[in-house]
């Protein structure tokens, strides 16, 4: 099993609303193309969907 990593940051209201939008807008060709490969998109994805609950968790969740 791998080791999980807490990451804390400060961020101002305006700047995590701006980070909740693009975590909802980035799509697999996104990830894809800055990926070396399949699985590395995939664990960008999977760390891109903890980052917008961790968001939604604390107020923001743009629709």
């Amino acid at each position: 099993m791998d080791n999980t990593v807490s990451v804390l940051t400060e961020l101002s209201d305006a700047q995590a609303l701006a980070l909740a939008q693009l975590v909802k807008r980035v799509g697999w060709q996104e990830v894809r193309v800055n990926a070396v490969d399949d699985d590395e998109a995939y664990l960008m994805k999977d760390a891109l969907a903890s980052l917008q609950r961790s968001l939604a968790d604390c107020g923001y969740a743009p629709r």
